[in-house]
């Protein structure tokens, strides 16, 4: 597991690209979940998500082991691939993503607006990533894993973050996509010597890490969410599990009608503009909220990047 020492060289890094995203008490969003509700705003990075933290940290580690190559390929639902076309663009290599077929379109052209050459294959993430994997191979490229502990390395810069602005956290809530989000909260709660708990939030309609989780083995279920993209996850990650199975307290699943409703109030409370994963976390907390009466609550606000006729409907829903 990281060291604190681990996570502030990987702050380093990551601070030479923008510097630490907000946490904000609202007061709001407090009254609605009955109790103090923190809030991060990890949509406030350049690309709008969390995930560009862990692709600094996974080149600058490549480039330490002298081991950078000419070309990168990867696949995701949009964040992901935004976090690799940045650093990407950053180190002058050519990049390949491959999304699945009907992705959003206002991700898909923030990843070309990176440099990015976009590829669409398959019906979901797991069928994009399988033909990621042939792709590196026939191109002889470097294959940009979705979970890797030098992503993970990035990731936990927010949630130290996080934890050391609020220490008296009771709770915090974190969407599980493929692992690197969770893994990474409980890496800054272990270096940090906190006790605040880690609740894993998935889809509904996603719950491949919520069966592998109560299981203590990977368990591929079928994906049909339509709204948190960034936890359509079919094929957890072994290395994820490993890491989520003895640290989480519990995991909660929420539907897209939740998702939605969270959406609207985060809207409406802060005025930011959460994806589905994004408002995940608070909507987790909210179906919880009669047993965190009196508590401190932290949730995420992990990702901002929907498109603007999904969220237009959300709204007038």
């Amino acid at each position: 597991m990281l060291t604190l020492q681990d996570i502030q060289a990987a702050a380093r890094v990551v601070y030479q690209q923008f510097q630490a995203t907000p946490q904000y008490r609202w007061a709001l969003s407090s009254q609605r979940l009955g109790t103090d509700c923190w809030i991060k705003y990890e949509n406030h990075t350049p690309v709008g998500a969390f995930k560009i933290r862990g692709g600094l940290t996974y080149f600058d580690a490549l480039k330490s082991r002298g081991a950078l190559p000419k070309e990168v390929v990867s696949a995701t639902r949009g964040n992901h691939g935004q976090s690799i076309g940045w650093a990407a663009r950053a180190h002058k290599l050519a990049c390949t993503v491959v999304v699945p077929l009907g992705n959003s379109v206002e991700k898909n052209a923030a990843m070309r607006a990176l440099g990015v050459t976009l590829m669409e294959h398959g019906d979901d993430f797991q069928a994009a990533r399988d033909f990621a994997i042939n792709l590196a191979k026939e191109r002889g490229a470097h294959m940009v894993p979705s979970f890797h502990p030098d992503l993970v390395r990035g990731v936990a810069t927010y949630w130290w973050e996080f934890f050391k602005a609020v220490p008296n956290m009771d709770v915090a809530y974190v969407p599980i996509g493929m692992g690197s989000g969770a893994a990474g909260a409980i890496a800054a709660k272990l270096a940090l010597g906190s006790t605040v708990k880690i609740v894993g939030v998935v889809s509904s309609h996603a719950t491949a890490y919520a069966d592998s989780i109560a299981a203590r083995r990977v368990i591929e279920v079928p994906v049909t969410t339509v709204l948190a993209d960034g936890m359509a996850c079919r094929l957890p990650d072994q290395a994820a599990l490993d890491i989520l199975v003895p640290h989480i307290d519990h995991v909660v699943k929420v539907t897209d009608l939740e998702v939605a409703q969270a959406m609207r109030d985060l809207y409406a409370d802060t005025h930011n503009v959460a994806e589905g994963a994004g408002a995940a976390s608070f909507a987790a907390a909210m179906q919880e909220r009669a047993s965190l009466r009196g508590k401190v609550v932290g949730t995420t606000l992990c990702g901002g990047n929907v498109d603007t006729s999904v969220f237009a409907n959300v709204l007038a829903s």
